[in-house]
This record gives structure tokens, C-alpha cells and sequence, in this order.
């Protein structure tokens, strides 16, 4: 019985921006579980055809669509798509993000915009038009990949900061407004990962790599792996009463102040 909580069998998940990174990490979990992965991209079919191949050599059964998460015509025009030729949408991941790294007093309202746009957004439009589908079927489950800075500041990263906390918020609005139609909303927040972004700092001697790995109880950067259960029980059976939570995947930054320099 509890195994069967966790079952995806017969489920389609729909994961924005799954064709790389933590987002793939993330779709591959979903779909080792039994469920049917739906991947998108907004720009490079050869990015969607790649990764699709990879989600396939694992046994996996998935499909690619390129659209853009920002425009509400796309969306709308890519679900009926995909629940015509691939099935009604029962979970859906509002992965896809950008971030811009630049100080407050120098960057462009024209950045700071287009971060907003396509990481809080984006997830409003996506949302918004698969919970759609969920409420006529009588229910759902939606998670957005909120973070860190949904929570804390840093340097340089203030759009993307007001975007994931506005996501946080969002999910809290999006749980009172729905989880009445059988659909829990609830969203991840990622701590520090090792990816191929993060390669070229998480080298010993990087002062970024020394704080994380001195920052982080755990005393490692996370793997994408990592990501795998929160997004399975969030996506299952098992958190069915479940509903406007961040369950934050960081090996306990959130937990500590931190610990002095010198121990």
C-alpha cells in the first residue's frame, strides 16, 4: 500500500524547460515511477530532439514540444496539443527559468522584466490553462521550482529573487484557490546543485565553493538526484492532503545561520 502511494503509472507530467538540468533530473524521477514526461523548450527543437533521446534510452516514454512559457497563446495552443496526442496533463513541473546577475542601481528595467516574465509569469500562464483541464477531471497536481532566493537575498540577483518569492506567494494563492477542485499546488526550492553550470566553481579553493560546502550542513552541493523524491511524493498519491507548501531541498541551509569562520 504505501508503495503504491508513490505509483505514477498512467499519469502524464508536463515539465516546462525539461530538457536539461535539474528539470531533466527531475522528469527522469517522474518518469522511472511510470509516468508519461512531456518536455518543452521555447527555442531549439535540436535541444527538445536530445533529450527526448536520452529520456528514451532510459526506458523512458516521453515527448517534445517547443513553445514559449510566456505566451498565452502558445501555451494555450501546446496543451491542446498535448493532451490530444499524449494525455490529459496530471502533473505539471513550471520549471523553466532564467536569471540575469546584475546589481540593483545598474540593471535595465528590461531585464528585470524579462526575468519576472518568464519565471513568475510563466508559471501563472502555464498554470492557469492546465489547471483547467484538472478541474473539469477532477483534479491535479502543480509544482513550482521556487529557491533560495524565494526566501533570502544575495548580490545581484534581484529580479530573480523578486521572481521566486512572488512564485512562493503564487503557490500559497494558487493552493487556497484550488485545492477545493482536487488539485495540490505546492513548489520546490532547489538549494545549491551540481550541474554543468556550477562546474567551473565547485573546484576546491573557489571561495563560492568553500562558502557553499561551509554553508550547507549537509557539507556538499546537492546532486541532481536529489531532486527526484520531493518531485515523486509532490507528483503522487502521497501528498494528496498536501497543499501551498516549499519543500526546500538544500541539506539544511535554511535550517542554520551558518557557523563561523574559524571552526
Amino acid at each position: 500500500m504505501s508503495i503504491n502511494l508513490f505509483d505514477l503509472t498512467g499519469k502524464t507530467a508536463l515539465i516546462t524547460g525539461g530538457v536539461h538540468g535539474l528539470g531533466m533530473a527531475m522528469a527522469k524521477g517522474l518518469g522511472h515511477a511510470g509516468a508519461k514526461i512531456v518536455v518543452n523548450d521555447h527555442s531549439s527543437q535540436e535541444a527538445v530532439d536530445n533529450a527526448i533521446a536520452e529520456y528514451k534510452s532510459e526506458g523512458i516514454e516521453a515527448y517534445g514540444f517547443l513553445f514559449d512559457v510566456t505566451d498565452e497563446t502558445a501555451v494555450i495552443a501546446a496543451i491542446n496539443k498535448i493532451e490530444a496526442e499524449v494525455g490529459p496533463i496530471d502533473i505539471l513541473i513550471n520549471n523553466a527559468g532564467i536569471i540575469k546577475r546584475t546589481p540593483i542601481i545598474e540593471m535595465e528595467v528590461a531585464d528585470f522584466e524579462a526575468v519576472i516574465k518568464v519565471d513568475l509569469t510563466g508559471p501563472f500562464i502555464v498554470s492557469k490553462n492546465v489547471a483547467k483541464g484538472m478541474i473539469e477531471r477532477g483534479g491535479g497536481k502543480i509544482i513550482n521550482m521556487c529557491s533560495m532566493m524565494s526566501e533570502l537575498g544575495r548580490d545581484s540577483v534581484s529580479a530573480y529573487a523578486s521572481a521566486k518569492g512572488g512564485l512562493k506567494m503564487l503557490t500559497k494563492n494558487m493552493a487556497t484557490e484550488w485545492a477545493k477542485f482536487n488539485i495540490q499546488t505546492n513548489g520546490i526550492g532547489p538549494g545549491y546543485f551540481a550541474t554543468s553550470q556550477t562546474a567551473p566553481i565547485r573546484v576546491n579553493g573557489h571561495p563560492f565553493n568553500e562558502f557553499i560546502m561551509g554553508r550547507t550542513p549537509a557539507g556538499r552541493w546537492g546532486n541532481p538526484e536529489d531532486l527526484q523524491g520531493a518531485a515523486i511524493f509532490l507528483s503522487s498519491k502521497a501528498s494528496d492532503f498536501v497543499n501551498g507548501h516549499v519543500v526546500y531541498v538544500d541539506g539544511g541551509i535554511l535550517a542554520t545561520i551558518g557557523k563561523p569562520s574559524n571552526e
